[in-house]
Order: structure tokens, then sequence, then C-alpha cells
């Protein structure tokens, strides 16, 4: 895993931030490889914003706005299936269209990595990854995560199953 030169910030979920997290979380492509598959309202992202805590021991999951340099919030990173007698988390990653192939996912996802070891002083980190989603798997073995298992039929994108990856790394 090398450090990238390319400047990010990871900072929490903001009230102003609600009309991003609506278009990101209400955009069809990112639900074949969630659990959503229903458009969320503006009311319930601005009560999950205005409920969070940001603390993850009491919301076993936490949500962070990716920033490029000039401070505009550019994707979402999430640590979510916190378990802390286990010492692991699972890592989603979104990155706007506009904004891939820039390096900022992969800056973020060492920042988290770097965060989850000394912070959070957990043991593991792991992603589900669409195994034909070859620049998701790419930005995570590039960041040191390693492919442990292949899952068929795993994601379910309305017409036709993908097979999943499980991508894992020891910290």
């Amino acid at each position: 895993m090398k450090e990238t030169p390319v400047p990010v910030k990871l900072r929490a979920l903001e009230p102003e931030d609600l009309d991003f997290l609506y278009s990101l979380e209400n955009d069809p492509e990112y639900w074949d490889v969630g659990n959503n598959n229903v458009p969320y309202s503006h009311f319930s992202l601005s009560s999950y914003i205005m409920g969070s805590t940001s603390d993850i021991y009491g919301d076993k999951q936490m949500r962070l706005v990716i920033e490029n340099e000039n401070r505009e919030a550019v994707g979402l990173l999430d640590l979510f299936n916190f378990d802390p007698k286990h010492r692991r988390a699972e890592v989603g990653i979104a990155v706007v269209r506009k904004a891939r192939g820039m390096g900022l996912g992969h800056a973020a996802l060492l920042k988290i990595i770097i965060y989850a070891r000394i912070v959070l002083h957990l043991r593991q980190l792991y992603a589900f990854a669409n195994a034909d989603n070859t620049r998701s798997v790419q930005l995570f073995c590039g960041a040191g995560f390693h492919q442990e298992a292949r899952l068929e039929q795993w994601f379910y994108d309305g017409k036709d199953y993908h097979d999943a990856v499980i991508m894992q790394l020891l910290l």
C-alpha cells in the first residue's frame, strides 16, 4: 500500500450535504451493489443526518464525505457492520462519475485504513465488490486488500445476477 499525493479530506456529514447525499443515494447505479433499491426522501436523509452521532461505537457505522482539494464533495466512504468485539468493519465507497479516475477514491481509502488502524484499533477491514466491477476490485487491491472469496450470483440488478468478491485487509 503506497501513499498517494492526491489531497482528499474525509469529514462527517453536515446538514448542508443533504442535496449531495440525496443525489448519490437516489442514483440507481449504486443500487446494484448495496441493499437499497428504492429512492430516499429528503426527509428520511435529513433525519439520518440529524440522528447520526458520528460515533461508530454508538451507531455501529460511520459515513464520511470525501472532499477534493477544492472542498467539493466528490463521494462517500462508509464504515459499517462495525464489530468492536472482533475488531472489524465493512467498507463501502462511492465516488461521483465526474471525479472518478483521479485517485480520490484511492486516497480516501488509504486515509480510512490509517484511521481504522490507529484510532479505532481495528484488526481488519473488508468489502464486497461486484466481480464485474474491475475498477472497484482494482481500487481495493491497490490499497492492499486481497480477494478472499467469490460468491456466485450475490448481487441482483433487477435483471441479472452478478458474482461478488470479498476483499479483506488485515491491519
